[in-house]
């Protein structure tokens, strides 16, 4: 079975690459891969960010990013700088940064492309949604 990187460029609401790329993580741990890593990278920072709240109709994509990361030990990093452009903090950088609030949390993690390119250098494919 082969070792994949998936990595999200697009916003969870507006765009349906968020959703689908979730779907496709699934798919591929069911089928038996594993998955390195979830990179969160340009407008894909957006979904991680837990200040979201869809109506209750809708599909909640955050929580489903956040128990698939639970459930399968699946690390989800988000590319620190894109995140810090589009206004999604950890604890960590809200300080750094003399700001009193923050809207990303575990499982969701920050890290720079060197986590990804750390990552594609265990992974057999990167999977860009």
């Amino acid at each position: 079975m082969s070792k994949l990187i998936i990595q999200v460029n697009q916003a969870g609401y507006g765009q349906g690459s968020s959703y689908q790329a979730l779907q496709f993580t699934k798919a591929a741990i069911d089928a038996g891969h594993e998955v390195v890593k979830v990179f969160f990278y340009q407008d894909g920072v957006l979904s991680t960010n837990h200040l979201q709240s869809p109506a209750s109709d809708e599909f909640a994509l955050y929580q489903a990013w956040r128990q698939l990361g639970q459930t399968h030990q699946v690390p989800l990093v988000n590319c620190v700088s894109a995140a810090l452009r589009r206004g999604v903090l950890s604890a960590a950088e809200s300080a750094e940064n003399q700001l009193q609030h923050w809207n990303l949390e575990p499982p969701f993690q920050m890290g720079g492309l060197g986590e990804l390119v750390t990552g594609v250098e265990q992974a057999d494919r990167v999977i860009c949604f």
